[in-house]
């Protein structure tokens, strides 16, 4: 069974990069633009992961996570991986009170990225 991510950036480079990086690691893919497309998209597709970066449109990261966190009909909670710019110690401190899994600064290695993905979906990496 390939699991679910939903990539959340309003870069379109970054997006597209990504969304082609997980396929290629067997994953099924979705994006959204936007805090408030995200929040969507989750209630709907129910991924099992969410890469969600910090500064969008309508909602920001920090936003959408606590919003996901709130949302008791959503059983099993998708793992956050925050993945943003936003590498001061105040912005990862707040990243993960929010809710967040873990908090993944840009530029990032992608063999990295992708470990911390397997290890939040419990499989071994590749």
């Amino acid at each position: 069974m390939s699991h679910k991510i939903l990539v959340v950036d309003d870069e379109e480079a970054i997006s597209l990069a990504l969304e082609f990086l997980l396929k290629r690691a067997g994953y099924e893919v979705a994006v959204a633009r936007d805090g408030v497309e995200a929040l969507e998209r989750i209630a709907a597709w129910r991924p099992d992961l969410v890469l969600l970066d910090i500064m969008m449109p309508g909602k920001d990261g920090f936003e959408v996570c606590q919003s996901v966190r709130e949302m008791n009909d959503l059983t099993p909670q998708p793992k956050i991986v925050m993945l943003t710019a936003k590498g001061r110690d105040v912005e990862r401190t707040k990243g993960l009170a929010v809710g967040a899994d873990d908090y993944v600064v840009k530029p990032f290695s992608t063999e990295e990225l992708l470990q911390r993905i397997a290890r939040h979906l419990g499989q071994e990496a590749a």
